[in-house]
């Protein structure tokens, strides 16, 4: 039985597009008696189902070797197309991620959005949004990987514009689709290059080739920049990183899995690349400056925001963006544990937040306080994943942190990021509890409940879970086989190393404390600089920069191009055209109805042909 469900783990992601599928029923009110709650109740089931198969095949898969498995799609000539899955302990792991946290997010909308109309509609695209994301945890292919983003990015289109009737969300909506669409035609491009140049598209094909390819550098420097566009368009980097914000829009069910795992898929796609990224320094080089430049970038505009959501969506990218220093450094393992213990923490966050947009129908934190002693399960569960985020001793990111730090070959200035992400996130994060858990409660928190059971159970789960990440991390042997030496039988752990990364995050909590919670504290503190103020709420002005830049020259050669259009192309029709019309009007006028000067003008001309085309040739025709 077993081995049955291990050779059929590939049908995982298909029970959340089968339970999409079913909700149709009521999605297109085709009924309508019951209520849309049975089409939310048969996806929570299916989601169920494929975390019990799952379950059951990484138990029997772990410890033993990757398997691989090879569906056939096309052959025609020498085209041969195949869809290849891998089935290992890391595939099925993140596949586990990705259905645990689908079923917290189900239950969590399940009190979120119960008086929804449109619940059936929402559980209908989650399926699709799930069977994505497991289809890419599974996926050994390029090809299946790209298309399975594309039906992530699509799912993420029809999430964030749910609400259709804001145009706020339909403006989001369309730039978070327009923006990835800039990555991924260019992932296309490198993918079909690739194909040409590696004669295979499997990331275990690509792995062997690569350090045996000898490619001219300007050539494996394109190759790697294409294929580098896609993650940095799906993982929100610079300058590609503005979707995530504009995302926030969306229901919050969909931005626990978007701001967990959604934006990791990018990441993962990147590890799988890293052998090819690798073959030119100057894409290596690329990855780390995008990371950086995110990584401090995010940080510091997540400080300046003052919407709920994007406050935490800001530390997303700034996360993603240490993932792709990692993976620029050769350090693909330490970014799968970076990966790993975000998405764990940061749902756990994003479902406090939820709890409390819920509660007071309010994401602006200047206008919510006191809300710890009203909802202490939504404070335990914001507190516990902030904790979980930054570099606090001993949750999960702790060890990643430190896992990376104690890494023989990293470079100093990584040491340097690390410590000032680490300060960065927790000042903002303290900065947010202050400004809505702490203080006094304001007019729209004065009499907020706590969240119904539906939301306040996956609540406790994911604090709890957050909290157990480190028992989790060396029960699969992440933890201390790698971050601890041995000496004479006892475990050396680097101790200034330890502390350096436990004072930077205390450092950001003390200054967000006297900030915010010192008696007397403006709500929010404004920078004394008020145009560095502005500089970080409005993102370094990236959208502006762009509609000065990008958009008003596409806007140019849009308008020089509907000018050619217009009076050179149609001109030139409408030439022709006059011309035929006049030529027709004055020969009207020659015809003398006399066969014999018909027959004179057909000879003239055929004579005439004929001695063009002689002459063209260089024979005289006498």
């Amino acid at each position: 039985m077993i081995d049955l469900l291990l050779k059929t783990s590939w049908l995982v992601p298909c029970y959340g597009l089968f339970g999409g599928l079913a909700t149709l029923p009521w999605s297109t009110r085709a009924i309508t008696r019951t209520g849309p709650r049975p089409a939310a109740y048969l996806n929570l089931m299916m989601t169920c189902l494929g975390f019990l198969h799952g379950a059951f095949a990484f138990r029997s898969l772990w410890g033993q070797p990757a398997q691989s498995l090879t569906v056939p799609w096309l052959n025609v000539g020498e085209l041969h197309l195949s869809l290849i899955l891998e089935l290992s302990p890391v595939s099925l792991g993140a596949l586990e991620l990705v259905s645990g946290l689908s079923i917290i997010a189900q239950v969590f909308a399940l009190g979120y959005m119960e008086k929804d109309w449109a619940l059936a509609r929402f559980f209908g695209f989650m399926g699709v949004f799930e069977a994505a994301i497991g289809g890419l945890a599974l996926s050994d292919s390029l090809l299946l990987s790209y298309g399975l983003l594309e039906l992530l990015t699509l799912s993420t289109y029809l999430l964030v514009g749910f609400w259709y009737a804001q145009p706020l969300a339909v403006t989001a909506a369309r730039d978070a689709f327009l923006t990835k669409r800039v990555g991924d035609i260019l992932l296309l491009m490198g993918m079909v290059a690739l194909s040409n140049l590696a004669g295979s598209l499997d990331f275990t094909d690509l792995a062997r080739w690569a350090p045996t390819a000898h490619l001219p550098m300007w050539q494996a420097t394109l190759l790697g920049l294409a294929l580098l566009a896609g993650p940095v368009g799906k993982c929100a980097q610079f300058p590609l990183h503005l979707w995530l914000d504009e995302a926030m829009e969306g229901p919050n069910p969909a931005s626990i899995m978007r701001n967990s795992v959604v934006v990791a898929c990018g990441a993962y796609v990147l590890v799988k690349l890293e052998p090819v990224l690798s073959m030119s320094p100057v894409v290596q080089g690329v990855a780390i400056a995008l990371g950086t430049m995110t990584a401090i970038g995010a940080s510091l505009v997540a400080i300046a925001q003052v919407d709920l959501k994007r406050a935490l969506s800001h530390t997303t990218s700034a996360y993603l963006g240490l993932v792709f220093v990692a993976v620029g450094l050769h350090q693909s393992d330490v970014a799968l544990l970076l990966l790993l213990t975000h998405a764990l923490s940061k749902s756990t966050m994003f479902l406090g937040v939820g709890g409390v947009i819920a509660t007071t129908t309010c994401q602006d934190v200047r206008e919510l306080g006191g809300l710890w002693s009203r909802m202490p399960a939504t404070t335990t569960a914001f507190l516990v994943g902030a904790a979980g985020t930054v570099g606090l001793l001993p949750l999960g990111m702790f060890w990643a942190m430190y896992r990376w730090m104690v890494e023989p070959t990293v470079p100093r200035w990584t040491l340097l990021l690390l410590l000032a992400v680490n300060f960065l996130t927790a000042l903002n994060f303290t900065r947010v509890f202050a400004l809505v858990f702490g203080g006094v409660p304001q007019p729209k928190t004065r009499r907020a409940p706590e969240v119904p059971w539906p939301m306040a159970v996956p609540m406790v789960s994911m604090t709890v879970v957050t909290l157990l990440v480190p028992l989790m991390l060396e029960r699969w042997q992440l933890l201390l086989s790698r971050v601890t030496t041995v000496t004479e039988g006892v475990l050396m752990l680097d101790v200034p190393l330890m502390v350096a990364l436990v004072m930077s995050g205390a450092a950001g909590v003390a200054l967000g404390a006297w900030c915010y919670l010192r008696r007397g504290a403006v709500r929010p503190v404004r920078l004394p600089i008020a145009a560095v103020q502005d500089l970080l709420s409005y993102d370094f002005y990236i959208d502006r920069i762009y509609r000065l830049t990008v958009a008003a020259g596409v806007g140019a050669i849009a308008q020089i191009t509907a000018w050619i259009d217009r009076y050179v192309v149609d001109g030139l029709v409408n030439a022709v055209g006059v011309a035929a019309i006049f030529g027709g009007e004055g020969l009207k006028y020659s015809t003398t109805g006399q066969l014999q000067a018909y027959v004179l003008v057909f000879l003239l001309g055929v004579s005439g042909f004929v001695a063009i085309a002689t002459l063209s040739r260089g024979v005289m025709p006498f």
